[in-house]
């Protein structure tokens, strides 16, 4: 009886910090490019300029990259919200 006790609670436990896990994860980058680019952003967040050009520069060189990126991540584009 007691095993079954703990075994549900371990459960619960488990699930509830996976929750936790999922929701508080940031951004997952896809390719090398990409987590170098979040990189930039997180870091141009935190008031490095020249983060914050590098991070201008890699989402300015390809177009298609650009608009992908303003799809996935429309709040990082807040000011252009109209």
């Amino acid at each position: 009886m007691i095993s079954k006790v703990m075994a549900a609670t371990l459960a619960v436990a488990v699930s509830g910090l996976g929750a936790l896990a999922v929701t508080s994860t940031p951004a997952r980058a896809q390719s090398d490019v990409e987590a170098e680019i979040i990189g930039f952003h997180q870091l141009c967040e935190k008031g490095d300029r020249r983060a914050c050009v590098r991070f201008g520069m890699l989402i300015g060189e390809n177009k298609q990259r650009h608009a992908d990126w303003r799809r996935a991540h429309a709040d990082w584009w807040w000011w252009e919200k109209g």
